[in-house]
């Protein structure tokens, strides 16, 4: 495994309550499709799988913040997350979390920390 091979995306790509960077990680063996934002200027990542029916949560690819750059929303139903820790505040699953993935921020770039695996096609 190379030093860059659990790097998700170059850090300047994820902009405060801006739009992510979709990536998949290895999750039990398989692929998972997940994202990494940025929230009070720390990256967050999460798998890209809203926990009421396991629908993709961006709207748009990358998309997954609300217009007030505050939340997380689910584009299928509507249920809103805390950023920073995946707590659904509102919505069809209010009180469930998404699945955090643990990242670190260094050297200009966003990594997956150790035990965590890229998926890459």
């Amino acid at each position: 495994m190379s030093a860059n091979s659990s790097m998700i995306c170059i850090a300047e790509q994820i902009e405060e309550g801006g739009k992510g960077a979709r990536f998949k990680v290895v999750i039990g063996g398989k692929p998972q499709a997940a994202f990494v934002i940025r929230f009070d200027g720390k990256a967050h990542a999460f798998v890209n799988c809203c926990p009421h029916v396991g629908t993709e949560l961006d709207w748009e690819p990358g998309e997954f913040f609300d217009f007030s750059g505050l939340y997380l929303v689910c584009a299928t139903h509507g249920a809103a997350f805390m950023p920073n820790s995946g707590y659904c505040t509102s919505g069809p699953c209010k009180g469930q979390r998404l699945t955090n993935i643990p990242v670190t921020e260094r050297d200009g770039a966003i990594f997956l920390n150790e035990g965590f695996t890229l998926y890459v096609e």
